[in-house]
């Protein structure tokens, strides 16, 4: 007996429920709803853009809904996704005409429902196409007007405001909105940068060299998770943001490296492979499942220098005597605010007091990790997030209580030619608009003597 295959949107709306029902993370569902319902490869694009967009656009999207419906809390629980997926289509969409969006949400609404459930559905989505969605310019208060437009919460629009100014605020969470690209990074122990992209051109990617970083390609067409290039250890998957960590620590030949905080293990091997597989890079991480995954990476990338510990990275010391490691890269936990994109799901549920506790465990790692750095050594310190005080205010503190370090001017030096003209110190922030990658910080920190 054959699994009858869902069809393409009535899989979209099983993920936004359970995402919300569940507090599931999009992308984890995703994956294993595409395995479960053997959603062809034809229509596995349809499907993200359908669960993502509609993700993102939420806030929008109950706005543009909210005059159209009555009594909108006594709707059954996965109505309000039905209606938000359907309008998202007529919305945002060009390709799918609103007869058949609508046409299928009504469908969708006999099978879950009753009668007077698929009634609603029509009359509410036939109003609409008849009338118009309502303006945005009817909001006044322009951070208000932001929010909805860009479906990101009241709260983060004023803090980005007052920490960047409206327009770069702006800016960002309009980029928020848009689908981020798959970026990796090739491994050049194994392969050449041409010759990976012929290996993918010839398997029927679509694929683009990064403008950031000269060893990363972008994938326009195809999942590279599903490549050759892939399984034969050819590259690994990364946002062009976070390859600039390695780049920041400048690791040579022979050198001992801790990478903190290092799960799934991007960072790692990226540095293994800038000290062409010499020297040590002690990888650690909290949990042992995600260890287990520095530990693929690694194999699948025929990397020999690279030695993970299950650990608590604030115990480090009680582990290693002071001055061990001739750089230490700690990427921290935080926020995640720099990939919004990639998780549309985090600012629904990111409260503003999140921060600060943050703030604090990023300030008491750095105070574990710092003893370890040699006389001399590099310090990295890194986030995928976009707030002050996650980055520059951790950072500032963090140099008040420890005189022995001081910021590494040579950053600059050491970073790809494009990102230099951002650095006019020891940090950088990338913002999501500056080259559509992750928003991310990077401060390189230099110990005295």
């Amino acid at each position: 007996m054959t699994t009858k295959r869902k069809n393409v949107r009535e899989a979209a709306l099983d993920l936004l429920a359970a995402i919300e029902k569940n507090q599931s993370y999009s992308n984890l569902l995703l994956n294993s709803t595409i395995e479960k319902n053997q959603i062809p490869p034809i229509d596995v694009g349809l499907l993200t853009e359908l669960t993502y967009g509609t993700l993102q656009r939420r806030m929008a999207l109950d706005f543009f809904l909210k005059p159209f419906i009555k009594n909108s809390e006594k709707l059954e629980f996965w109505v309000p996704h039905l209606l938000r997926l359907t309008l998202y289509q007529m919305v945002y969409l060009d390709k799918i005409p609103d007869r058949a969006a609508i046409h299928e949400a009504v469908e969708i609404a006999k099978r879950r429902g009753h009668k007077g459930i698929a009634g609603l559905v029509n009359g509410v989505l036939r109003s609409i196409q008849r009338e118009g969605i309502p303006s945005l310019d009817e909001i006044n208060d322009p951070i208000q007007r932001v929010s909805i437009a860009t479906s990101h919460p009241e709260w983060l629009v004023a803090r980005w405001v007052e920490q960047f100014g409206y327009e770069k605020a702006k800016e960002m969470c309009e980029m928020n909105v848009l689908a981020p690209l798959q970026t990796a990074r090739i491994n050049l122990a194994k392969t050449t940068i041409r010759e990976c992209i012929e290996e993918l051109d010839e398997e029927g990617f679509l694929i683009e060299k990064s403008l950031i970083i000269p060893e990363a390609i972008r994938s326009l067409k195809g999942n590279l998770a599903a490549s050759n290039a892939f399984k034969k250890g050819y590259l690994t998957i990364q946002d062009e943001s976070s390859m600039l960590a390695a780049y920041a620590l400048g690791a040579k030949v022979n050198e001992k490296i801790l990478d903190a905080c290092a799960a799934p293990g991007g960072k790692s091997t990226h540095i293994a492979e800038k000290m062409h597989n010499t020297g040590v890079v002690y990888s650690i991480d909290l949990h042992e499942h995600k260890v287990k995954l520095i530990q693929d990476n690694a194999k699948r990338l025929r990397l020999g220098n690279i030695k993970t510990i299950v650990m608590d990275s604030r115990k480090v010391g009680e582990q290693y005597p002071e001055e061990s490691f001739d750089r230490v890269l700690l990427d921290a936990p935080c926020s995640g605010l720099g990939v919004i994109r990639r998780k549309p799901d985090m600012k629904y549920t990111k409260k503003e007091e999140d921060i600060l506790q943050l703030s604090a465990i990023q300030e008491k790692l750095l105070k574990a990790v710092s003893p370890l750095v040699k006389q001399g050594g590099i310090l990295v310190y890194s986030t995928c997030t976009v707030d002050k005080e996650e980055n520059e205010k951790t950072i500032k503190a963090f140099l008040l209580d420890h005189p022995e370090f001081e910021g590494d001017l040579t950053l600059k030096d050491r970073m790809p030619e494009a990102i230099q003209p951002l650095i006019t110190g020891f940090d950088l922030q990338i913002f999501p608009q500056d080259f559509g990658s992750d928003g991310f910080y990077i401060a390189a920190l230099r110990k005295k003597g």
